[in-house]
């Protein structure tokens, strides 16, 4: 499987450095599986997780560094959704939850009940950025207007010959092969951030506004990401939306995105991270949910992207000192430079830096 190496400004990509400042339970071992490793408080006990699909593999990564250096640490993470994970949290049944969208407004006291003396924090951990791929005979390299996604994925454009697609693609040898829109059928952050950015960027067009739920008619639903991208490798003539992570582990074409500036941008690390340096905290304090312009005018940015949270107790916690030591890993350059293999884009320093503060503080 061949993945693609990212870089991001300001973050320094290690091959591998050690846990610091672990304690008494540490192990003296490399991390396991040779994963990056980075400055981080080890601390021993069990944490359950479980939330966004899309933050599944850094997960995966994170947890065996981690625990390869922290002997007395044990993390279980499940990838059942942002909204299960959510769900969970605010149930008592998951310590932690990943989530491709910050908390509602009406979430967040549900989720505040379970944190005695402070507060559920959005934490962005995980750039994933949102490939458009497609499965289309012979037909490489194409590129979309976010009117024209929008189109499609509302059911107006049937056709992969259709004059919106064949006037953007005029190289193209475009087949009147029929689309096969394909969208999550589970409550997905990934759904959310998509149809925020079509709801942004081509009104007119999109109408169903922006939720985890797929409102649009029509088209095929395909449960969780690993779901859709096996739907659309299986499937000629199929298109949808799903994080890179998965979109490379599949190896399936990416299309270009036209953005605010009028470029049509490739997707890579450098390209969605400049969007996400690009956004504003629109969270008070130590809450870091973030306000992503999905209309970015920033020169060669690539627009659609998600930025993956953990929901986290800043207070009250009974699993506090655990939690705040596997996250100011997940937080540390060296936990954001062990994303660069796998499809992720690390944070940009100037975000990264304000997480690592906020997990500082969790008590």
């Amino acid at each position: 499987m061949k993945l693609q190496r990212f870089y991001v400004a300001g973050i320094a990509l290690t091959a591998s450095v050690a846990l610091a400042a672990c304690g008494s339970d540490n192990t003296d071992s490399p991390a396991a599986g040779g994963a990056s490793a980075a400055s981080a408080n080890c601390a021993a006990g069990d944490l359950t997780a479980q939330g966004s699909s899309a933050q599944k593999n850094a997960m995966d990564e994170w947890i065996k560094a981690y625990q390869g250096q922290c002997s007395g640490a044990k993390i279980g993470y499940e990838g059942t959704g942002s909204g299960a994970g959510i769900q969970a949290f605010i149930a008592g049944t998951a310590d932690f939850a990943g989530s491709d969208s910050a908390l509602k407004p009406e979430e967040q006291p549900q989720a505040d009940a379970k944190c005695p003396g402070g507060q559920a924090l959005n934490l962005p951990m995980v750039i994933g950025p949102i490939a458009v791929v497609y499965n289309l005979d012979g037909v490489e390299n194409l590129q979309f207007s976010p009117a024209t996604l929008a189109k499609i994925f509302a059911g107006k454009v049937t056709k992969w010959d259709d004059p919106a697609i064949k006037a953007e693609n005029a190289d193209a040898k475009l087949p009147s092969t029929a689309i096969q829109a394909v969208h999550r059928s589970d409550e997905s952050g990934t759904t959310d951030n998509f149809t925020k950015y079509l709801s942004k960027t081509a009104e007119a067009d999109w109408t169903f506004s922006n939720a985890k739920a797929w409102k649009a008619p029509g088209g095929v639903g395909a449960a969780k990401s690993d779901g859709v991208a096996t739907a659309v490798k299986s499937t000629v003539g199929a298109i949808s939306y799903v994080e890179l992570s998965f979109a490379e582990n599949s190896d399936l074409k990416k299309a270009k995105i036209k953005n605010g500036a009028g470029e049509f941008v490739e997707l890579t690390g450098e390209s969605a991270g400049k969007t996400i340096a690009g956004a504003k905290v629109k969270g008070t304090g130590n809450d870091l949910a973030l306000d992503i312009d999905y209309a970015t005018t920033e020169a060669g940015a690539y627009p659609i992207v998600l930025v993956t949270y953990e929901i986290a107790c800043s207070k009250g916690s009974p699993k506090a000192a655990a939690i705040k030591g596997f996250l100011s890993y997940t937080a540390s350059t060296g936990g954001q430079s062990a994303l660069a293999e796998l499809g992720y884009a690390p944070l940009p320093e100037a975000v990264r830096s304000k997480v690592e503060t906020s997990v500082a503080a969790i008590s």
